[in-house]
């Protein structure tokens, strides 16, 4: 239960910073429901492969790095969505950051209800 509930929080989340965002684009809020879906599961299974193999990068930038493998999470989403599209890198990179404090603050109100 508490899994759906992130699901469906990160897709308000999505549709919040696609308003916002000019270089952000979703159709529909079903298409936000299906881009949060899409991105659990890249960061699920994606991401600590790119974290592993990019570990040294990560390392000499403190860190740093792992906002530009957020950010090609969000363009691979971009690829496997029809209804959610970002314009280019920056764009994504801005899409992320925002995400992941709109989504932490999110969660943080959620968890003090529960």
């Amino acid at each position: 239960m508490q899994t759906l509930l992130k699901i469906l929080l990160t897709a308000v989340a999505v549709m919040i910073l696609a308003y916002i965002l000019p270089g952000v684009e979703v159709a529909s809020y079903w298409s936000a429901v299906i881009v949060a879906v899409v991105l659990a599961i890249l960061r699920l299974i994606v991401k600590p492969i790119l974290v592993f193999l990019t570990f040294p990068i990560t390392i000499v930038t403190l860190g740093l790095f792992l906002l530009v493998i957020n950010a090609a999470i969000i363009l691979m989403a971009d690829y496997f969505i029809d209804g959610f599209a970002v314009r280019n890198f920056w764009w994504a990179l801005a899409f992320s950051v925002l995400l992941s404090i709109l989504q932490s603050i999110l969660f943080s109100i959620v968890e003090k209800d529960t």
